[in-house]
């Protein structure tokens, strides 16, 4: 395997947390009196995923892509820009090797919904959910994710071309 055929990318997002929205996280919803602020459904995880899948390929980020600014995005779901970041890494002749990633929330805990979100994901991306690693973290009290004003989310992609 030629090194030249191997990229890897990073993503990362933050928005802020506020009452009368859905908590979406992973493409799945979460009982939660507050959600996140966007323009689309406003998926931290999906996002910095997205984001990830982007810069493996060098094709700029989300906001690129998906302008906040096109009312077509207004509450759109992000596995369904996800399936359309997927499509781009497809026409490029690349697959992708596994994710890893990290949601930072200090509420709610996300343990139990952690297999569901990887099924969700793996679903859109075609590949083994076991490729996939979600871990959640809290920010010990610390800045706005630590005070429950915001969620975070970070991760990194490997691709390999075919």
């Amino acid at each position: 395997m030629k090194h030249e055929n191997l990229r890897i990318g990073n993503g990362y997002d933050i928005h802020r947390l506020v009452e009368n929205r859905k908590l979406i996280l992973g493409g799945i919803e979460i009982p939660f009196e507050k959600g996140l602020l966007g323009h689309s459904d406003a998926d931290v995880l999906v996002h910095a995923i997205m984001d990830a899948l982007l810069g493996a390929l060098s094709l700029g980020d989300i906001g690129c892509h998906f302008p906040p600014s096109e009312p077509e995005f207004k509450d759109i779901s992000s596995l369904k820009l996800l399936e359309k970041v997927y499509s781009l890494i497809k026409s490029r002749n690349y697959i992708i090797i596994n994710i890893d990633s990290v949601i930072q929330a200090e509420k709610p805990k996300l343990k139990d919904y952690i297999p569901y979100m990887k099924q969700a994901i793996s679903g859109i991306l075609e590949i083994e959910s076991d490729k996939i690693s979600i871990k959640a973290t809290t920010m010990e009290g610390l800045g706005p994710i630590g005070e429950g004003n915001a969620i975070a989310s970070s991760a990194i992609a490997l691709l390999i071309k075919m």
